[in-house]
């Protein structure tokens, strides 16, 4: 017995059994066909177009990077010599905009800018140049001049600190803690000390025997027998060692500056032959010009 499926199966017409291939849509084309579609329509003058854009953009990325790369070059090559240069060129034009625009205002340029210090900061500035004058002698005199003025210049580096130097005081003098820092000062003015005692007889404070033996332990003298027993901390020992290094690097980088570089070659030992050679030349240089450029171009006989 036949099922109704395979019956109508078996009826279909070639006509019906004939299968229909649906058209393609536009939708169904790939980008690469459009592309391929849209090369076939450029024509040779679009062509020669399109690659003077591509090779414009080419030159204008290659100037870009060329000059990037200069750029580059040149701040790698920068010293800090050539730095502090234009930071003074800098300087010096802000002065000169600033002097032209004070004229224009008619303003007396050093009168505006002294309107910039307070009185401080105006005898903090005197004492520096006072102390920069007293400090001008920068000749070898002796050993004693040289060793006192680094004494001095190892002191304008020291930098003291007070508040462990009143906490020690205060625990020397048997003070309470806290009572120099909070005057502000390593003196107490108006207060009495712990270990001090009234004499009634002469009217005035008498130290005692312990006061008397930690004032001696604390202001050590060329008399005093102590020694050895300071340990420091381990930050003082840092700053020692960071201040011989430095010493030690200053110099090794140390190059005296000479007098009257400006002449050219050094043939003088000392000042006293700079001067002989000077008077020489003025007489005889016109004679040993050419001897002495043939020795520079080593041609002579």
């Amino acid at each position: 017995m036949s099922t109704p499926s395979s019956s109508s199966a078996g009826s279909e017409t070639p006509e019906q059994a004939i299968v229909e291939t649906p058209e393609e849509s536009p939708e169904s084309s790939t980008p690469d066909d459009e592309e391929g579609k849209s090369a076939e329509a450029m024509t040779m003058e679009e062509r020669r177009v399109k690659l003077e854009r591509l090779r414009a953009k080419m030159r204008t990325s290659t100037n870009a990077n060329r000059k990037s790369l200069v750029e580059e070059s040149a701040k790698a090559k920068m010293t800090a010599r050539d730095a502090a240069r234009l930071e003074r060129q800098k300087k010096l034009a802000e002065m000169l905009r600033s002097q032209a625009e004070a004229e224009e205002r008619g303003e007396d340029l050093e009168r505006s800018k002294n309107w910039e210090w307070t009185i401080e900061d105006n005898e903090n500035w005197e004492k520096k140049k006072a102390r920069k004058a007293r400090r001008a002698d920068y000749e070898f005199h002796d050993d004693a001049h040289a060793a006192r003025r680094r004494y001095k210049k190892d002191l304008d580096l020291l930098k003291p600190d007070l508040e462990v130097y009143n906490r020690q005081k205060e625990q020397v003098l048997g003070l309470v803690s806290g009572a120099l820092s909070q005057s502000g000062s390593s003196t107490l003015s108006g207060s009495s000390f712990a270990l001090t005692t009234f004499d009634v007889a002469g009217s005035q404070m008498v130290p005692t025997t312990e006061q008397r033996m930690a004032m001696d332990n604390f202001y050590r003298d060329a008399n005093t027998l102590l020694y050895a027993d300071n340990k420091p901390t381990e930050d003082a020992i840092d700053r020692v060692v960071g201040k011989i290094n430095q010493d030690i690097d200053k110099k090794a980088k140390f190059s005296r500056k000479r007098l009257n570089e400006e002449e050219g070659d050094i043939t003088y030992i000392n000042e006293r032959n700079r001067v002989f050679n000077k008077k020489i030349a003025r007489y005889y240089d016109k004679y040993t010009a050419e001897i002495r450029a043939s020795f520079e171009r080593g041609t002579a006989l």
